[in-house]
């Protein structure tokens, strides 16, 4: 089991945003939350992913508690916000370097997180221009490539495809199904 949720929930003083969510995740599952505006989605996604703590519950990733051990948990994800952004006046390519630099050290490390992004975002040469010159869909590409790109054991993507036209959306969704089917990669 890659996650486990359990009766997570989320109170702010008089608003309950989460109420006792449970679920389960296994490697190379993709799962959808979904529910209207305003039903706990993004405020369970965060509680996953470290970013809120919860009121009450608690999800485990890869055998970590969100709760008790948030920076191991925070070693085996990867957390891609609905309106997440990249720097417009980078080049992609320079972008996924200096984003792989956070994650490693390691110089051999971060040229194959940044060999992988280039290869899977599909961007070609457009990759050595300024992402301020992308379309919405490029940049989401560009993002999700990044996410992934130090392979980690649960991705978490909030609205993924929104935004986007048929065409673009597809293709994120193809990068996704790829991802689990070939890598045993799980998705929230």
């Amino acid at each position: 089991m890659v996650l486990d949720v359990q009766g997570l929930s989320k109170q702010y003083s008089k608003v309950l945003a989460a109420d006792q969510v449970s679920f389960q995740i296994g490697e190379g599952e993709i799962f959808a939350l979904i529910g209207p505006n305003g039903a706990g989605k993004t405020t369970t996604i965060r509680m996953i992913a470290t970013l809120l703590q919860p009121t009450g519950g608690d999800a485990v990733v890869s055998g970590h508690s969100v709760c008790r051990e948030p920076a191991k948990v925070r070693e085996c994800i990867t957390y891609l916000p609905d309106e997440a952004g990249a720097y417009k006046t980078m080049t992609g390519k320079a972008y996924l370097k200096f984003m792989a630099s956070i994650f490693t050290t390691d110089r051999k490390q971060a040229d194959a997180c940044v060999q992988r992004a280039m290869a899977m975002c599909g961007l070609g040469d457009r990759l050595n221009e300024k992402i301020g010159t992308y379309s919405r869909g490029m940049i989401r590409k560009l993002l999700l490539s990044r996410a992934v790109m130090t392979r980690p054991k649960l991705a978490i993507l909030d609205e993924p495809t929104s935004g986007l036209d048929v065409i673009n959306a597809l293709e994120i969704r193809k990068m996704i199904l790829q991802l689990a089917r070939d890598e045993g990669m799980s998705f929230l």
